[in-house]
């Protein structure tokens, strides 16, 4: 029949039968009648194995399919179920749509396809769908992709990292591929039964296979890495030890604001009419702990990326704070130190440790205790180049997808689009590669 084929091809339907076409005013939709060829009949909606009938179940179903211009599509068919040795009573196979699902296939796929793409409300005003479905129909797409793919196979370089994706402490525990790129693992929470869910999935034999974990100093990721995979060289972030330098800075310039703060309290106040000191040396409290303030931007940024502006506040903080200006040159030490690498990296990394136990700054010499408990791993980020800047730009990513959705009512459907949108298989168009 030219035109049942004709049909065919327009809904992109295969193993298919259409058997009428109508249109129902009620529905405000054109209503397509279909059925399985034979040989795709009777089968469990789960395993897609064999089964015998069982009965009619609820009796004729519609699924949604994409819209044609401006009017909605819907299949219909009888939806009988059969009694599988596996599942028991079950809907049957149609080759149309998922098990379960109220769209067909071509619908969910676009739907997933667009939600890679632009945010969710744009997904439903498109669609002409509700927020919730948006989020269901990328599980069940992101579902097929995982039977069809094992994304933990071959891993041997990881990098572990949380990330907080949403108000109230809400955390998840991410894993990427070094290698490949390609965001592995995900799930909610930070603790280390988290973690130890994903050595489980991976398995004791694959576990074995890890040669380096990139990780933060965690305690939590630290003992599940020691417990799971003993063998892995574990390497820390220098980016992380970095930012425990600026900790450090800032509190020595946070107590260099309060004595100034004390001091101006005792200080007589400055005469109306008197103009303000032109020199750094001039400076009342009140003006140095004002000053002090403003040149936190200067400590924090490297130094090849300082305005002239900030340029002048660290010639400023150099002549009036010799301790702060110490404590800025002790972080840039420490930064230097994972320029160089290997070897030399690490022959820097002694020097920094005798300088800053000797340094009488209290926050660095407790730094320089805390690089030395984790020595082990910060050499081995030295000698192998290897940190967390892949988690880090897959965590950016993550926000972003959160972001650009206006954000997700749990994290199933923040996991499952961000699987297909960092797992290095994002989905098609139907009917196109």
């Amino acid at each position: 029949m030219r035109n049942a084929r004709l049909w065919q091809r327009v809904l992109g339907l295969v193993r298919t039968v259409v058997e009428g076409v109508e249109f129902d005013e009620d529905a405000d939709a054109v209503v397509v009648s279909v059925r399985p060829l034979k040989g795709g009949r009777r089968r469990c909606g789960r395993c897609g194995r064999r089964a015998p009938w069982y009965d009619r179940g609820e009796g004729s179903r519609r699924w949604r399919g994409l819209d044609l211009g401006t009017v909605r599509v819907l299949l219909e068919a009888e939806a009988p179920r059969v009694n599988c040795p596996t599942h028991g009573p079950t809907v049957v196979q149609v080759p149309w749509a998922r098990h379960g699902a109220g769209h067909t296939y071509a619908f969910d796929d676009t739907v997933a396809w667009l939600a890679v793409q632009c945010s969710k409300t744009a997904v439903t005003e498109l669609m002409r769908i509700a927020w919730r479905t948006v989020g269901s129909i990328i599980t069940r797409v992101q579902v097929d992709v995982d039977a069809t793919v094992d994304r933990l196979a071959g891993l041997r370089r990881i990098g572990i990292d949380e990330i907080s994706y949403k108000r109230g402490y809400k955390f998840l525990t991410v894993v990427v591929d070094h290698d490949s790129g390609h965001l592995v693992w995900a799930k909610p929470g930070r603790d280390d039964a988290t973690l130890h869910s994903f050595f489980d999935a991976l398995g004791e034999d694959r576990c074995a296979q890890i040669t380096h974990i990139s990780a933060d100093a965690a305690d939590w990721i630290e003992r599940v890495v020691k417990a799971r995979c003993a063998n892995a060289v574990r390497c820390a972030d220098p980016f992380h030890v970095v930012a425990w330098a600026t900790d450090a800075l800032d509190e020595v310039r946070r107590q260099a604001w309060n004595d100034a703060r004390a001091q101006a309290r005792s200080e007589p106040p400055r005469p109306r009419g008197r103009p303000r000191a032109d020199t750094p040396h001039q400076l009342g409290h009140r003006e140095r702990a004002r000053a002090i303030t403003h040149a936190r931007y200067a400590l924090w940024k490297n130094p090849e990326n300082l305005t002239e502006s900030q340029h002048d506040k660290l010639a400023w903080i150099a002549k009036t704070d010799p301790r702060l200006h110490r404590a800025y040159l002790l972080k840039e030490g420490l930064r230097t130190v994972f320029v160089f690498k290997g070897d030399a990296g690490k022959e820097a990394l002694d020097r920094w440790i005798c300088w800053a136990r000797r340094c009488r700054i209290p926050p660095f010499v407790k730094l320089q205790r805390r690089i030395v408990k984790h020595r082990a791993a910060i050499d081995a980020a030295l000698d192998h180049g290897l940190s967390n800047a892949l988690i880090e730009s897959t965590n950016t990513k993550i926000r972003l997808l959160t972001r650009v959705a206006f954000g997700f009512h749990g994290p199933e459907p923040l996991i499952a689009l961000a699987r297909l949108a960092l797992g290095g298989h994002k989905p098609n168009l139907p009917h196109r590669r």
